[in-house]
């Protein structure tokens, strides 16, 4: 079996929350610059850096990176309000993740994340679900503005925890959208699309997904991701 690195997208493919990302980082710019007309537009595969950047340029905010990050930290701080607050039937860990997370760990394969979350948000997300724990490492969206970027680091720390070089590894994109299927394709990586968010499996594929399924409890999505 080749060395394997897993990395896990979040929202939408780990966990639905509800909404919550988006309560926070509309909060943020409440709280910081009293607008809320910055964000419409839709978040599906955005990393928290790119939604910073156009959330600002849409109120006229010059996006320096001392901006972003300040603002940013403001949203982390009203993200962890919206989670503790979120409904449990709204809030949940998505059907197959738990075993399929498992797995990879029995396998021996590295587990991370590869999310356009910055690493304290996903930390505050998953906690709620008692996932976290299960990632030791990952890309997130404070390593880079662009998601491909994101991955690629994620990758890399991957290959680290392996102890092999990136050219040696298998790499699969765990993620709910198409910018997580052309990030995994950016990077030479496979992909398996979860029709847990806002595309169907069908449209995963169409996209250019290696694999994809309603969910990964769906039989031989176990098997496509953790391979043999």
């Amino acid at each position: 079996m080749r060395p394997t690195v897993l990395l896990f997208d979040i929202d939408g493919t780990l966990i639905t929350t509800g909404g919550v990302g988006r309560k926070a980082i509309e909060g943020a710019f409440r709280k910081r610059y009293g607008r809320s007309d910055a964000c419409a537009f839709p978040f599906d595969g955005m990393t928290d850096k790119l939604i910073a950047r156009l959330g600002l340029e849409a109120i006229g905010v010059e996006p320096t990176e001392s901006e972003m990050d300040a603002l940013l930290a403001d949203y982390v701080q009203v993200l962890r309000i919206e989670v503790a607050a979120a409904e449990d039937k709204n809030y949940r860990l998505h059907a197959g993740m738990k075993s399929t997370i498992e797995a990879g760990h029995k396998a021996g394969h590295a587990v991370g994340l590869g999310t356009g979350n910055v690493r304290e948000g996903a930390r505050v997300k998953l906690e709620r679900v008692d996932a976290y724990r299960y990632f030791a490492f990952g890309g997130f969206g404070c390593d880079a503005e662009e998601r491909a970027l994101v991955i690629r680091r994620g990758a890399e720390r991957g290959a680290e925890r392996l102890g092999k070089p990136l050219s040696e590894c298998r790499v699969v994109v765990i993620g709910d959208t198409p910018k997580d299927v052309a990030a995994a394709q950016a990077i030479g990586a496979e992909s398996i699309g979860v029709g847990t968010g806002s595309y169907s499996p069908e449209a995963l594929l169409e996209s250019g997904a290696t694999h994809a399924f309603a969910d990964l409890s769906v039989a031989g999505a176990l098997a496509a991701l953790v391979g043999s």
